[in-house]
């Protein structure tokens, strides 16, 4: 009997993601046939590594992988060819995933649920729909509820109402209305295009409303900027004896900040104290962000006060207020005390620092901070911490010096950092900068208008008409429109 290879070391290397190892090994393996010396059984050892595989691999090594199954083992058997079709998909090898997929001759419900479920999450409720109906009429299988689980998120993907309502008739014909998952999957789809009333008779259809079915809802309502309603919801919720939970409170909360309703966060406050909920550091977070973005600083305040244990994301959603409006040496000075309380800041954090010195002017503080984060904190800026770098520059008026550092970037400046600085040129009227900004712009993002008007607006400014007409002229050469609201005033 050959010797088998190490097969618990080569799971190891699966949880270590030590993945190259773990193909050379697969792939280049002496004796094909000891990599399927074992029972069905072990097969989920393949599973498994085409799933991790899946999951950060490349294209090059899931063709390696589907050679090797080729030679050594039918891929055509059960999971070992679904795990295939699925890692060309995700590699965005769509092609090749259908190719496979139709050359699979054995295919069971699961195959067709995990195919419909790929097409699904691609947005294409089209071919979704094309492979159901020829799963029911060629081949003669039924549908179960994962297969119109699918159907209805392609549907809530692409905002199709009528494919939906197609799907839900479909869902009433064979019976599975009757499970709770395809129910919650069409409520929220009619909540996610705006049909409260049909998710309302829906769940009122129910045998049995669960705290899932009535979160649903009450998200709904609070999406569709019905909060009061959604707090109705949640008296009755407690009437029908299921208490309201985290997610209910943050789901209403977080209708409220999207809609800033300042009576019914005031009745939510209440409501979180009476039940016992201060010490739910979500809830008490969120809650503070809705103060916050409805202008009430002093109460955001005293929520972050009432906390016992706040953690970094407390910390930061103060921090967060203050950058909003503008307050940055209160910024700094909270900055400074959260880090002596041992907290310690993440990117996040400094993202709203550096916005808050931004907004303030404070560039000294600003360019100090920006290097304390990676020195100190070891957090390598990301572009949004750059982008605030521009802003704060190029509001102080240090054109050059934010050019420079946009030059610096580790990564690919977006249209929106160099927009700022165009916009930054037109308020400092550095019309050279201005115009090697502007051209950079056109490359990156040339159906934008504003970018072309700013640049005429530049030159119109500066006395400089003939180049204003000229830039005005090449807009009408692109067939750039002009995007409602923008003016060369």
């Amino acid at each position: 009997m050959i010797k088998l290879p190490n097969y618990p070391k080569l799971l190891n290397h699966i949880k270590t993601r030590q993945l190259a190892k773990l193909i050379r090994h697969f792939t280049s393996h002496p004796k094909p046939h000891c990599n399927f010396h074992f029972s069905q059984t072990k097969h989920p050892l393949l599973q498994s590594m085409l799933s991790a595989i899946k999951s950060c691999y490349s294209i090059h090594n899931c063709r390696k992988i589907h050679g090797r199954v080729i030679k050594t083992l039918s891929y055509r058997d059960g999971f070992i060819g679904d795990c295939l079709v699925s890692l060309y998909f995700n590699l965005g090898c769509f092609d090749d995933a259908h190719k496979l997929f139709e050359e699979i001759p054995d295919r069971d419900l699961v195959s067709w649920n995990s195919w419909i479920s790929q097409l699904s999450r691609s947005g294409g409720f089209g071919k979704s729909l094309e492979m159901f109906n020829r799963m029911r009429l060629e081949m003669g299988m039924e549908p179960n509820e994962v297969t119109l689980l699918s159907l209805v998120s392609a549907c809530t993907d692409t905002g199709g109402f009528d494919e939906g309502a197609f799907v839900h008739g479909l869902a009433f014909k064979m019976g599975l209305l009757s499970e709770v998952k395809v129910v919650h999957s069409f409520i929220n789809m009619y909540g996610m295009f705006g049909y409260v009333g049909l998710a309302c008779r829906l769940f009122e259809t129910m045998v049995v409303q669960n705290l899932v079915s009535w979160n649903s809802m009450i998200k709904i309502y609070a999406k569709n900027g019905f909060g009061e309603e959604g707090f109705k919801f949640v008296k009755a919720m407690r009437r029908a004896g299921i208490d309201p939970d985290q997610a209910t409170v943050v789901t209403l909360l977080q209708g409220c900040k999207d809609v800033c309703v300042g009576n019914l966060v005031e009745a939510l406050h209440g409501y979180i104290i009476t039940a016992g909920l201060v010490e739910d550091v979500t809830i008490m977070t969120t809650l503070m962000s809705v103060y916050t973005k409805s202008g009430r600083l002093d109460a955001s305040q005293e929520v972050f006060r009432a906390m016992k244990e706040p953690d970094t994301i407390a910390w930061t959603a103060v921090l967060a207020g203050y950058a909003l409006h503008g307050y940055g040496r209160e910024a700094i000075e909270l900055f400074d005390f959260m880090v002596s309380k041992g907290e310690k800041p993440d990117h996040v954090t400094f993202t709203h620092l550096l916005s808050a010195c931004s907004h303030s002017g404070l560039v000294e503080e600003g360019k100090s901070y920006f290097e304390i984060m990676s020195r100190v904190y070891s957090l390598e800026p990301r572009l949004d911490h750059y982008s605030c770098m521009v802003d704060l520059l190029g509001r102080s008026g240090h054109l050059r010096e934010a050019h420079l550092l946009i030059r610096s970037m580790p990564m690919e400046p977006t249209a929106g950092v160099w927009g700022s600085l165009l916009n930054a040129c037109k308020i400092y009227s550095n019309i050279e900068l201005g115009k090697e900004v502007a051209e950079r712009l056109f490359v990156l993002n040339p159906t934008d208008s504003r970018n072309y008007i700013m640049l005429s607006s530049m030159y119109s400014e500066a006395g400089q008409w003939p180049e204003g007409q000229q830039t005005r002229i090449l807009m009408k050469e692109k067939r750039v429109v002009e995007s409602a609201g923008c003016s060369s005033i």
